[in-house]
């Protein structure tokens, strides 16, 4: 019996170890860096553990994880000539442990902070430590240029744990400081912070920045357990118990939140912050918010805001709610001169609520509105539970390493100079036909002809390893190229996984499409795309820098032709979630030690005419392509979170359709007809087009023009000067030209915008002008409403 229970106990500990296991660390890990100074000594991947790091809670590892971090040839923050860089990534691993740390961990620019998911490593604060945060993406005072925020790209810190309890409660301490832009993301985190009093202790804080994405973050007290504010960001399933407040906006332009879970804390979500606005005392500097899906319980207040009568600026602290249930919560809202919505000792849902201006479809004049409204109606596709559908990153945790096929060890080089085309497709058809996860080791793998990803396949890499199409296979603009292929031309049904990868092209590819989408998925079960993006240009490799692609050069440069499209749902295709997403024409080279400017040239951005639809698009975001950024055409059942656009800052010279003339068959946008005695900025890229499409769902939307010509004198705006003329118009609704369309059903809330005249064109005619929607810095409405 004795023996018995030894044995027993015995396996019953070695199972426990193989649970705790996680794949990512055992691996092999041969990813290289090939523009690295370094070449083939470069080290992508550490493990801190091996730079010193004991994770025994008692040792200080500070030294140790900032080694780990800075080994090798890396751009390193404040170093001259070191704004940014893709030639230096870096994954930093935490095997499980506690790691005490007494000053900020600083990662450098394309860093990513991964610990085990299965039994995640804590940071843990000494009482005495000193430093913005626990973590800091980027500290301030150095005597050289910091990381510019807004161009802070690339980085991820996910499977972590940050206490600060440590700290004593009336001192100021941060588990992470964040203020970053596109392709970035926090997910997977706990934050364990002060729940005495006096509390000066926060989970996250962001103060500036530019997109990015946050999600399934948890918070144990804290005050306020997040205190952010940026351009705009989507977040979602975060959980806060026991903060006095659980999120404090700074300021935004916009703002999505999803699925939040609001517990015992003192006020739930805090947007009544006030400031001088363009010389306005007690100005909103909160633009606008959108909060879904959410629960708020034992809660005091649930909302605070700055809006009430005579706001400024006049949508200052726009504010949609939707499917927001509250229990315990006596205050729902609260404005500036009281209580706005009064909340109950029960439980009650906010079935919709709207606090800005809103618009009709035939209605040209925003109306001011204050309270409830209709729900917007929800596909049954869309969601699960009464709630938009969401899904996170797969991490594979629960499999095993011999489950996971490498495409180095297949044969591919991901040099950037060796063909891989051949061995790529021959491990992808070999792993997903053995139910194998195809593991992309970090490197630039060109090809030279189209990659078809199968159903069935499931893809993930190391640290953005790039696909890079090139060559004389994707430079017909006449007859254009999928760079990757998911599912063939004609459709095939099945389920694909994707995450941390990015799809690039090389030289002149004016015919590439970067990714073709013709798969179809169920609703219950989709595919996913998650943290997968597109770069055109701009980067070492790409043979579409500064050198090639200078804004000096006489344009249009055919050098400079770079893609016909960055991605395109097809019409067979359907069932696709995809989750903090960047699809970015270039403007500006990444290794150039000053972020120089180019001129870059592709034709679309993300194009869906999926029939069935039945597609998610959360956190993501289309920049600088010369057509359009989205259009989405004959399709139908579509969710949006936050998304993004920015107008290419060359144009309007060369004007939209240079070099791309519009092509029919593919609703391109006719300049030539719509523009027709036009103002010259007419002939610039819509950022958001949808024709003849039903259940179009937006919530939140930024769509940015800064540029005419590559000046800002267009949008420049501060106490004197209120400039929005950089382009005639950006959202087109059946807007056709030559071609006609109709009847598109659209629900937006939080729509932000800057620099153009029209905030919403609907067939050929102007619905919403910014002149009547200003804000702090983007104009709002808060809803629109096409049924």
């Amino acid at each position: 019996m004795k023996l018995s229970l030894v044995l027993t106990t015995y396996l019953g500990l070695v199972s426990q170890v193989l649970a705790q296991t996680y794949w990512y660390e055992t691996i092999t890990h041969q990813g290289v860096a090939p523009y690295n100074p370094q070449g083939t000594a470069y080290q992508v991947f550490r493990n801190v553990k091996l730079f010193g790091a004991k994770g025994d809670g008692v040792t200080d590892d500070t030294a140790a994880i900032n080694a780990a971090i800075s080994s090798g040839s890396r751009c390193v923050e404040g170093a001259p000539g070191c704004q940014s860089s893709t030639t230096s990534p870096a994954v930093v691993y935490f095997p499980a442990g506690t790691y005490l740390i007494s000053s900020s961990i600083l990662p450098y620019y394309m860093t990513q902070l991964i610990g085990n998911p299965n039994n995640m490593p804590v940071l843990k604060a000494t009482a005495s430590f000193s430093g913005l945060g626990l973590v800091d993406g980027d500290p301030y005072g150095s005597a050289n240029p910091d990381y510019g925020t807004t161009n802070v790209f690339y980085r991820q810190v996910r499977n972590l744990v940050f206490d600060t309890t440590n700290i004593p409660a009336g001192t100021a301490a941060t588990g992470i400081h964040w203020p970053t832009a596109q392709a970035t993301s926090l997910q997977n985190c706990v934050f364990h912070l002060s729940q005495a009093n006096p509390n000066s202790h926060v989970g996250v804080f962001i103060e500036n920045g530019s997109g990015g994405f946050l999600t399934d973050l948890v918070f144990n007290g804290g005050s306020p357990a997040m205190n952010i504010g940026s351009q705009q960001f989507t977040t979602r399933n975060l959980t806060f118990e026991n903060s006095v407040t659980a999120i404090n906006q700074i300021w935004d332009w916009g703002w999505t939140y999803m699925g939040v879970s609001i517990n015992n804390c003192g006020t739930g979500f805090d947007m009544s912050a006030v400031g001088t606005v363009d010389g306005h005392a007690n100005g909103a500097e909160v633009g606008s918010v959108i909060f879904i899906d959410s629960h708020i319980s034992n809660t005091p207040i649930g909302f605070k805001t700055a809006r009430g009568s005579g706001t400024y600026p006049p949508t200052g602290a726009s504010m949609a709610l939707e499917n927001v249930v509250l229990s315990n919560v006596p205050t729902a809202i609260q404005g500036p001169s009281g209580v706005t919505l009064a909340g109950t000792s029960g439980t009650m849902t906010i079935a919709a609520y709207l606090e800005g201006n809103s618009y009709t479809a035939g209605s040209s004049t925003p109306t001011s509105t204050s309270g409830s409204v209709n729900a917007f109606p929800r596909p049954a596709g869309l969601v699960s539970g009464g709630e938009y559908y969401t899904r996170s990153k797969p991490q594979y945790q629960n499999l095993a390493v011999s489950q996971f096929s490498s495409v180095r060890s297949a044969g591919a080089k991901g040099d950037g100079v060796t063909d891989d085309s051949a061995a790529i497709q021959s491990i992808i058809n070999s792993a997903t036909a053995a139910g194998n996860v195809v593991y992309f080791d970090a490197g630039i793998y060109k090809v030279t002809t189209t990659i078809s990803i199968p159903p069935g396949a499931k893809l993930v890499g190391e640290t953005y390893p790039l696909i890079m199409g090139s060559g004389s296979f994707f430079s017909n603009m006449n007859n254009p190229q999928p760079v990757v292929q998911v599912g063939s031309a004609s459709g095939q049904s099945g389920i694909v996984e994707w995450s941390d990868m990015i799809v690039s092209t090389q030289g002149a590819t004016e015919g590439a499409i970067l990714i073709e989408w013709n798969l179809s998925s169920g609703a219950s079960s989709p595919s996913g795309m998650w943290d997968v993006h597109t770069r055109i240009g701009g980067f070492t490799g790409s043979n579409l820098q500064v050198a090639q692609c200078a804004t000096s050069a006489a344009q249009p440069n055919t050098n400079c032709i770079a893609a016909f499209q960055s991605m395109h749902i097809t019409p067979v295709a359907s069932g696709l979630y995809m989750e903090n997403v960047w699809l970015w024409s270039a403007d500006h080279d990444i290794d150039d030690p000053s972020d120089t400017q180019v001129t870059i040239y592709s034709g679309r951005g993300l194009l869906v005419e999926s029939t069935t639809g039945n597609i998610w698009l959360i956190g993501t975001a289309v920049e600088h392509h010369t057509l359009y950024q989205y259009q989405f055409t004959n399709t139908q059942n579509i969710f949006m979170g936050f998304i993004q656009t920015e107008t290419p800052y060359y144009q309007p010279s060369p004007g939209a359709t240079t070099p791309f003339s519009p092509v029919a068959s593919r609703n391109d946008p006719d300049f030539s007809v719509y523009c027709a005695g036009k103002d010259i900025t007419c002939n610039d890229a819509w950022a958001l087009r949808i024709l003849s499409s039903k259940n179009i769902l937006v919530y939140g939307a930024g769509l940015y023009s800064f540029f005419n010509n590559y000046s800002t004198t267009c949008s420049d705006h501060n106490d004197t000067t209120y400039n929005e003329n950089c382009q005639t118009q950006i959202f087109g609704i059946d807007e056709g030209g030559s071609q006609s369309y109709s009847g598109s059903t659209i629900y937006l809330y939080g729509l932000n915008t800057l620099g153009t005249v029209s905030m919403i064109d609907s067939g050929g005619v102007s619905i919403a002008a910014q002149s009547d929607n200003t804000n702090a810095y983007a104009e709002t409405v808060a809803m629109y409403v096409a049924s």
